[in-house]
């Protein structure tokens, strides 16, 4: 069975965006970047909420691009590679290449997914995430630690979510970042 995984960039205080929806601050460095590619290369499906997908969709052009560094084209080739399904109310057509929508999160329709796909599966954009971790679907948690507090904007974990969490992997970037894996202990 596929796992799936939940992976994002946040401040040191738990935020995605800060309190005016800016995530520069949170924007890898080649070493972070190397190492999220390296993360992501074992993804075959990306599940994303519409917000998410409207700022990943640039990687489909930048794939194009030959000038860009190795490790931003590397990873312009595994969003590429990944079939993708966005969770919209409002896009009905993708704006991108093996891209499906759907219209609503479905907890059956992910069981079959983990049971069906090869490889692991990512779940990107934090209302999104919440409803997969609430439900109990997410097996690994992983998040970039970006050395910022941003004091406020929108948390990548829900209100009263609880978890019990195993700490499979860490480390610590030149930058100050911090990488953090963990497995959810009794996902489904």
């Amino acid at each position: 069975m596929s796992k799936l995984i939940y992976a994002m960039s946040i401040s040191l205080d738990g935020y995605f965006v800060d309190e005016s929806g800016k995530f520069d601050w949170s924007m890898p460095d080649e070493e972070v970047h190397s190492f999220i590619n390296d993360l992501e290369r074992g993804v075959e499906l990306q599940l994303l909420g519409h917000r998410f997908y409207d700022v990943l969709k640039v990687w489909e052009k930048l794939f194009e691009d030959q000038s860009l560094p190795s490790y931003i084209h590397d990873y312009a080739s595994i969003w590429n590679a990944a079939r993708k399904i966005v969770y919209s109310k409002i896009l009905r057509t993708p704006e991108t290449e093996r891209t499906e929508i759907r219209s609503s999160f479905d907890v059956q329709e992910i069981l079959r997914l983990k049971e069906s796909t090869r490889t692991h599966i990512s779940i990107g954009g934090a209302e999104l995430a919440a409803q997969a971790l609430t439900a109990g679907l997410v097996d690994e948690v992983h998040f970039f630690v970006s050395p910022v507090i941003v004091g406020g904007g929108r948390r990548a974990l829900p209100e009263g979510l609880k978890l019990d969490l195993e700490l499979m992997a860490q480390r610590t970037f030149t930058s100050g970042s911090t990488y953090l894996g963990y497995r959810v202990k009794n996902a489904l």
